[in-house]
Parts: structure tokens; sequence; C-alpha cells
């Protein structure tokens, strides 16, 4: 067999890591299966459910895929139980059929399906629309069930793949984007800034801050592909890491467009080939925003890179960016304070500066972030003990045994609680 030109071997492991991608190879074959199952246990000569239940069943996550088979065939067999209930009632008409879209559509919202509510309308359409309602109805039901198991198994058995590392690309790119507009906010410092050029600076900061929702859906997406996936052994771990990166970036990044607002009002406090600030204090601040936006990129590849790779390096990266930050930060508001008392009127906008870059310094600060990360384990902690708790209660309760505190009470001679009048 001839080898594979270069060009197709790089576009199929391009395609490899595209979400779009795997997900339609994935549903293709999940469904061309299910209809292959199906014509071997249904009765129906073309059961098109069980493709349609596995297209829409199996999803980018093993997590999104468990979920949307239980709503799935939650709103199925739901809307086939009104088909059959309304059957038993009234017949096929135009005012039956109004009545039937209307109690499905208010039904499905009961039965908490989702987006899958329109589905209890179709089931219940079609199921009153056919002539042999019982057999349709029951093979209905079963041809979801088939979809619907083809669709979890193959999830199971050929794992997706798990997205963190293109979330971990999305918080990169995001984190590079923020260190390339806080270059390019240093560069007008030390020169004359139409108004213009600093509003399309803000502008640019919003649209930054409005890409924060992409990367969070990306990581969401990342998040879905660690719950219940074989192959992760600590995707809680992972999943608090990636979660508490992106909320201090974005931090980071609605503090980027308050220096961007301060800079804009600065720039329309200043006539005609005013700078900014003074050439010095420009220098010193052009060196201060450097250091901040090369600590964004820092603090990125280290809360997207793995423990096995080199997860000490970026740390020391991010350390020495953040000590020669906070070295320049200390230069800086001594050539602030000068630029105050010969230019008292603009003293908010000069110092609203300095207070923003020490909150990103903040919020990059080693020991604030593990601080941070340990809160968000502790309160993941105490959910999951909970949760067991609540589980292991319902488990005695359903083998029949008592409480500890009424079997306690009972050795000391104490009626229990629930007994005294």
């Amino acid at each position: 067999m001839a080898l594979l030109p270069d060009s197709v071997v790089g576009l199929l492991r391009r395609a490899a890591r595209e979400p779009f991608a795997v997900q339609t190879a994935r549903a293709t074959v999940a469904a061309t299966l299910s209809y292959v199952v199906a014509t071997w246990l249904s009765s129906e000569p073309a059961p098109l459910t069980a493709p349609l239940t596995a297209l829409l069943v199996v999803q980018v996550t093993v997590y999104s895929t468990l979920t949307t088979s239980i709503r799935r065939v939650n709103s199925v067999v739901v809307g086939v139980l009104i088909a059959i209930g309304f059957s038993a009632v009234v017949g096929l008409s135009w005012w039956s059929l109004g009545l039937i879209i209307l109690a499905s559509l208010v039904i499905g919202r009961f039965v908490r399906v989702d987006e899958f509510v329109q589905e209890v309308a179709i089931s219940a359409m079609l199921i009153l629309g056919v002539t042999k309602l019982a057999s349709q109805a029951w093979d209905r039901v079963l041809e979801t069930l088939i979809g619907a198991s083809v669709g979890l198994l193959f999830n199971l058995l050929f794992a997706p793949p798990v997205w963190v590392d293109t979330a971990g690309a999305s918080i990169e790119d995001l984190a590079r984007r923020a260190r390339h507009l806080l270059l390019d906010l240093a560069e007008q410092l030390g020169r004359p800034t139409a108004v213009a050029d600093a509003a399309e600076r803000l502008h640019e900061a919003r649209r930054l801050d409005q890409a924060i929702a992409d990367v969070d859906a990306a990581l969401r997406q990342a998040e879905d592909s660690l719950r219940f996936n074989p192959r992760i052994s600590e995707g809680l771990l992972s999943r608090l890491v990636l979660r508490t990166g992106l909320d201090t970036l974005e931090i980071c990044v609605v503090v980027i467009r308050v220096i961007s607002r301060s800079l804009t009002d600065l720039a329309k406090r200043r006539g005609p080939g005013e700078p900014l600030v003074a050439p010095g204090l420009a220098v010193a601040m052009e060196e201060l925003l450097a250091h901040v936006g090369g600590a964004l990129v820092s603090f990125a590849v280290l809360v997207t890179t793995q423990v096995s790779r080199n997860a000490e390096e970026a740390e020391e990266r991010l350390a020495a960016e953040l000590t020669a930050a906070w070295a320049s930060r200390e230069n800086v508001a001594r050539l602030l304070l000068e630029q105050v008392r010969a230019d008292p009127d603009s003293w908010h906008l000069l110092g609203s500066l300095l207070t923003e870059v020490d909150r990103i310094l903040d919020e990059l600060d080693l020991e604030h972030r593990s601080r941070r990360l340990m809160e968000e384990l502790d309160r993941a902690s105490v959910a999951g003990r909970e949760r067991f708790s609540r589980l292991g209660r319902l488990r005695r309760w359903l083998r029949g045994e008592r409480p500890v505190l009424a079997r306690v009470r009972r050795r000391r001679g104490k009626p229990p609680a629930g007994a005294r009048s």
C-alpha cells in the first residue's frame, strides 16, 4: 500500500484535533451501527428512529452523551404515553392534533427534557397518526432505546478525545492577545495619541473581553470530556486548574479594559501634539506593561501545562516575570508621583493606571493562585462528601437499617426523638 502524501497526513492530524471533524465521524459510525442493530431487533422495515436517536445522542464527550441519552429516551416515552392516552379518548382531527401538540409541549417542560421538548410532540403526533397504534408506539420506544444504547456504548467503548489541549490552546491564545494589547497600550504612552486611536485600543479591549465567552465554551467542553472518561484518573484536579486559571485571566482582561478606558480619557485631556505621559514615565510604563504581558502568558502556560511536562519551568518563568514586574512597578510609582505633582488635574487617571496594574499582579501571584486552588479543591471535596453521605443514607434506608442515633438511644433505654410525646 502506497504511503499517503505528507499533506494528506497533516490534514488528517489537524482534523483529529477538530471537535467538528471528530464529532462528524463518530456520529456517522454510531448512527449506521444503530440502524443495523435496529433492523435485527425491530419489526419495522425501515427503523430510522434508531439512527436518528444515535445521531442526537452521540456527543463530543461521554458526559454529554449520557445526559443526552436520558433526556432523549425520556422525551420519546412521554410522547408515546401521551399519544396512547389521547387515542383512547379521541381520534385524529385538526383540533385533537392541536390539543396533543399543546399538551406535549407543556408536559415536556415539566419532565425536564430540555432541548428535546419538541421531540415529545413529534413522537406523540407520529404515534397518533398510525393505524396500529400499540405496535407502532412500542416499536418507536424500542428503536429509541436501541439508538440511545448504541450511542452510549459507542462512546464508552471508543472514548472520545479529551479536549483539554484545545481548551489550553484557547486560554494561551487569550493571554497572548492580552499581552499584545498591553504592548500596544504601552507604545502610545510616550507619543501624541489621537482620541480615535486610543478609542480603537478600548474597542480591542472590549473585543478581548467578549472573547472570554468562546474560551469558556471550549473549557466547558474540556470539563465535560474529563467526566466519566475512562482515560482520565484525576479529572477533578485538571478541571479546577483550568477553570481557576480562566477565572484569573478573565479578571485580568477586565482590568486591561479599565486601563484602556483610563488612557482614552487621558487622551481627551491632552492637547494636539502632547504625549499622554512624560517621556521618562512612558519608558518605565512600557517596561512595566511588557513584564505584565509576559507574566500573563507565563501564567497561561502554567495552568495549561501538565504535571508530567515542564510545569516547574513554567512556574519559574512566571515567578521571574512577576519579580521583574514588581521592581518596575516601584520605579513607575516614583515617577508617577512626580507626574502627578506636575499635572494634578490628571492624578485620578494616572493613579488608576498603577492601581489596575497592582490588581493584575496580585491576581497572578503564585501564593494567591495556590490559595484559591486549594479553596476550590476543599469546596469540591465537601460537595463530594455531602453527595456520598446522602447516597449512603439512601442505601441504608432502602436496606431497612435504622439510623445510628436511634440505635444509640435504644441501647440507653431512650425512645427515638420521633416517638416522644
